[in-house]
């Protein structure tokens, strides 16, 4: 069993706990009466494209690094990114590895007006119900844990419900997958879910093979702000970012430092891309 599959086991495990708790009625019901879903593809598009945005995560600790930050006060920390210039947060939700709970995400929905991602590891539609029911923009599908079906189908909810989902690969047949069931959003992460190895020459391996169209996201690896220029100079639009930003002494400035680095490497990225095509 590799670690994508153990962590699944129980986030279906406490998704029946969930359920039997709360129904997916009720979860539709007050679906109905919550505030329409924020535009994250503007958003992590930025309003020129020449900025590498960044989703600041709250993040308690993971499989790989365990414990990070005990974070008292999600919704401060949260209204630090914003501050800091954030385009969108991401909220861990997983209980298990990660210590996160929706009741997280609650008290930032309540604090940012910017989108807000529910990082969890998707594996039924009630979740995406769920996270529609609680506030959330974003949603984030891994292809590695989902069958093509599942994926579309999954992905189709989505928009339904007028949010967006992160379409997470990382493989070149993982790309592709998340291209031809039309995802607006594609993530690369260059950790290895299945193993928890990380690469940081990954995305630029896998650089190439990333479709247009979609926004793209650059995941994992970011220690400091010159790993957001490197994304950023490979064509990364957006880097998520979460245990550099929650172990940083002054997250507002972290932030604002891995967009000042970002735009950077992003704006030679874009004069290579024009010379390329003699514009």
């Amino acid at each position: 069993m590799t670690v994508l599959d153990d962590i699944i086991a129980g986030v279906r495990e406490d998704l029946e706990e969930r359920r039997r708790t709360v129904s997916l009625d009720e979860l539709k019901e007050k679906v109905s009466s919550v505030s329409p879903a924020r535009d994250a593809v503007s958003a992590l598009r930025g309003p020129d494209r020449e900025t590498v945005e960044i989703i600041a995560e709250v993040k308690r600790a993971s499989p790989s690094a365990g414990d990070l930050s005990r974070i008292a006060e999600p919704a401060d920390l949260a209204h630090e990114y914003e501050a800091g210039g954030a385009a969108a947060i991401s909220v861990l939700t997983e209980s298990r590895r990660f210590k996160g709970s929706l009741e997280d995400l609650d008290a930032v929905r309540t604090e940012v007006s910017i989108p807000i991602l529910r990082k969890d590891f998707t594996v039924d539609p009630y979740m995406i119900w769920e996270a529609r029911a609680h506030g959330a923009d974003l949603v984030l599908l891994i292809v590695a844990a989902l069958s093509d079906d599942e994926l579309r189908d999954y992905l189709e909810l989505t928009h339904r419900l007028g949010m967006n989902a992160i379409v997470e690969a990382h493989t070149v047949e993982e790309i592709e997958r998340a291209a031809a069931v039309g995802a607006r959003i594609v993530g690369v992460n260059v950790r290895n879910l299945k193993t928890l190895e990380t690469d940081k020459q990954h995305f630029a391996n896998l650089a190439s093979h990333l479709p247009e169209g979609p926004v793209i996201v650059a995941e994992s690896g970011v220690a400091e702000p010159s790993d957001v220029a490197t994304y950023g100079s490979q064509g990364a639009e957006a880097v998520l970012v979460g245990e550099a930003l929650v172990k940083h002494s002054d997250p507002r400035e972290a932030v604002g430092e891995f967009k000042n680095q970002g735009r950077k490497a992003r704006a030679a990225y874009l004069g290579e891309k024009e010379a390329e095509h003699g514009e």
